[in-house]
C-alpha cells in the first residue's frame, strides 16, 4: 500500500477496504465524519482499553470524555497547536492519532503524541505505521523541535514500532502504571527533528 494511496480525501467513491488517513481539516470538510466522530472514536477507544489496550484509562472511557477530549485536541488543532489523523476503511473509523505542543512558554517548541489507538480488527495491515508516519509528518511540517511519547513498557508492538521510525528512549519509570495489582514500566521516547538539519 502505498503512502498516497492512504491519504487524501474521502468520496462515496473511494474504492471499497481502501484505507483513508485524514488531517482535522479533512475530516472536519465531511458533515457526516465530523456528526459521527466522537461516538466513532469513543467505540474504537473504548473497545481497546476493555481489551487491555495500554491507553492510559483502565476502564473504558465514556462518550463524554471522549467528546470533550476531541474538542480539546481539535481546538488545539484549529490554533496550529495540535494535529489529528483519523483512519476509515469504508468510511468506518478505524484509527486515530495525534500530537499536542506542549502548553508551557518554554516547552512550546516541542509536542507529545498523545494517542495513537487502532481497532484490533485492522492490525497486521499497515495501518499503524501509516498513521504514526503521518503524525510524525505533521508535527515536523508544523515547526516541531523534540517529539516525545510514553508507552506502557509491556506494549513491544508500539514500542517497535517507534524505534523503527527514529524515536529513542529517552527515560523509564519502574513499576509506575498501575493496572489492579499489576505494574509496569513507563517508557519514554523522543524523535528529535533538530538532528535533521
Amino acid at each position: 500500500m502505498s503512502s498516497h494511496a492512504f491519504t487524501g480525501h474521502m468520496t462515496d467513491r473511494h474504492p471499497a477496504g481502501e484505507p483513508v488517513l485524514l488531517g482535522a481539516e479533512e475530516l472536519a470538510a465531511d458533515p457526516d465524519l465530523t456528526a459521527g466522530f466522537p461516538e466513532a472514536a469513543h467505540q474504537v477507544l473504548a473497545e481497546l482499553v476493555d481489551g487491555g489496550a495500554p491507553l492510559g484509562w483502565v476502564d473504558p472511557p465514556s462518550l463524554d470524555e471522549v467528546t470533550e477530549l476531541l474538542g480539546r485536541v481539535l481546538a488545539a488543532a484549529r490554533a496550529g497547536d495540535a494535529a489529528l489523523r483519523a483512519v476509515y476503511l469504508d468510511r468506518r473509523l478505524v484509527g486515530l492519532g495525534y500530537w499536542v505542543r506542549y502548553g508551557r512558554p518554554t516547552n512550546r517548541p516541542h509536542a507529545d503524541i498523545e494517542k495513537i489507538a487502532l481497532a484490533p480488527a485492522v492490525h497486521g495491515r499497515g495501518l499503524g505505521r501509516a498513521l504514526t508516519t503521518a503524525v510524525v509528518a505533521d508535527a515536523r511540517d508544523a515547526g516541531i523541535e523534540v517529539l516525545t511519547l510514553d508507552a506502557r513498557a509491556d506494549n513491544e508492538r508500539a514500542l517497535t514500532l517507534y524505534r523503527s521510525l527514529g524515536f529513542t528512549e529517552y527515560g523509564r519509570l519502574p513499576r509506575f502504571v498501575a493496572v489492579g495489582d499489576v505494574r509496569y514500566d513507563k517508557v519514554f521516547y523522543m524523535l528529535d527533528f533538530r538532528e535533521e538539519v
